[in-house]
């Protein structure tokens, strides 16, 4: 299957699957998967379909994913390692690992 390449790119929440999907047009092309737990998300899961590989969908849907965390103010515990690489990469989203849950996941202290 082939989308334009001009083709929108949205990302939403679909709590009743616990994830966040990333679409190209009205094509599913991924999720991160989560788990409540408490104040915090705790993502588990991130999968692009092969199709839509090398696109960089994967870091919009997290990047999408982790603004819409910062602005309802609920903390990120990445088991995923999609998610914990990417926020290792990113300092601006470093802080949204809980300061005690940092060392755990490998996320600098600062």
């Amino acid at each position: 299957m082939t989308t334009p390449d001009d083709a929108p790119i949205t990302v939403t929440d679909n709590p009743e699957l616990a994830r966040f999907e990333i679409r190209v047009g009205d094509t599913l092309a991924g999720f991160t998967e989560y788990r409540p737990r408490g104040d915090a998300f705790a993502f588990v899961h991130t999968e692009i379909g092969d199709e839509f590989g090398g696109r960089g969908l994967a870091s919009r849907l997290i990047q999408d994913t982790l603004d819409e965390m910062r602005s309802r103010g609920i903390a990120v515990l990445p088991y995923c390692p999609f998610v914990k690489r990417y926020i290792q990469r990113h300092a601006d989203y470093q802080d949204l690992v809980p300061a005690d849950q940092r060392a755990t996941f490998e996320i600098p202290a600062g």
